[in-house]
């Protein structure tokens, strides 16, 4: 590997983890893909960056392709690029930015799937006959409750949590602060959670064996596990929790930017996926009421 190459990259990379303060998954992400870079650039005899143009980058994009990669992967790939030459240019390194030419490829984004309202009053309801118990309804109902990421979730302590105001303030993707609202539901949960256990202002309020913070792992385990005691045998995961918190509360209100704000979108393209559910939702009703939704078939 070229080190003049690598050298840049891992100056962007460096960029990327102190000054914009990316997670660590997007930054191994970008990692791969300008790694795949570099690897064209080096068999193309191209010996730095300002030598790389539109054409090589699209070479690279229809390689992967014919290799199997899924338009939301290759999308990945071509973002790597463009935000790489983005910082190449505003250090003067390079005059144009080639990887602007290069088209995303389209795909049909998958609607997320959800838990109904009866579902989810019958995951939340477990019965609070242990410690462990108290404890993973809290979990539960917090996660519903405020829309948290799996690694938000794990990472908030009881010093994040107002039980006068009823709100939460959650650390999220590339590091930024949100604050969430809490339901009466899951602050009665976590009260409860807080007289059993009576833990330290800087401790996480979910933890593992030994008092250790939870690790994500064993979140979506104790979600898929409550899930079957409790007789729902879809497929649940942290993720789905959130899904359905934002997919019903849209219902209920159609505020779509005050969905976003509880996520913590940073585009509303992302929280727009939830009224094509809506929508859904509608069109079922719409069948199944309206007078003239269906042809009647003949006799």
């Amino acid at each position: 590997m070229s080190a003049p190459l690598a050298r840049r990259v891992e100056g962007f990379l460096d960029y990327l983890r102190v000054e914009r303060r990316y997670a660590a998954g997007t930054i191994d992400n970008y990692r791969d893909e300008l790694a795949r870079l570099q690897a064209r650039m080096e068999s193309a005899g191209r010996g730095g960056w300002p030598d790389c143009d539109t054409a090589l980058i699209r070479s690279l994009v229809a390689a992967e392709h014919r290799r199997g990669r899924s338009p939301g992967s290759l999308r990945i790939l071509v973002s790597a690029c463009r935000s790489f030459f983005r910082y190449l240019a505003r250090e003067g390194e390079v005059a144009t930015n080639p990887a602007v030419g290069v088209r995303l490829p389209k795909f049909r984004r998958k609607l997320p799937q959800v838990l109904d309202a009866d579902e989810m009053t019958a995951l939340v309801t477990v019965p609070p006959d242990s410690p462990e118990a108290v404890h993973d309804r809290a979990l539960l109902e917090l996660l519903y409750s405020s829309g948290l990421r799996v690694a938000e979730l794990v990472s908030v302590r009881w010093r994040d949590l107002d039980f006068a105001e009823a709100q939460l303030t959650v650390l999220g993707k590339g590091s930024k602060t949100r604050i969430v609202p809490v339901g009466r539901h899951a602050l009665e949960a976590l009260r409860a959670l807080h007289a059993q256990e009576t833990p330290a202002h800087e401790a996480t309020i979910f933890r593992g064996r030994g008092g250790r913070p939870l690790s994500t792992d064993a979140a979506r385990a104790r979600v898929r596990r409550r899930a079957r005691e409790q007789g729902i045998w879809k497929r649940v995961y942290p993720h789905l929790l959130r899904h359905s918190c934002a997919s019903h509360l849209l219902e209920s209100s159609g505020d779509l930017r005050a969905v976003q704000e509880l996520l913590g979108h940073a585009d509303i393209g992302t929280t727009q996926i939830y009224t094509h559910l809506d929508f859904q939702h509608l069109a079922k009703v719409y069948d199944a009421a309206h007078p003239r939704a269906r042809r009647r078939e003949r006799d």
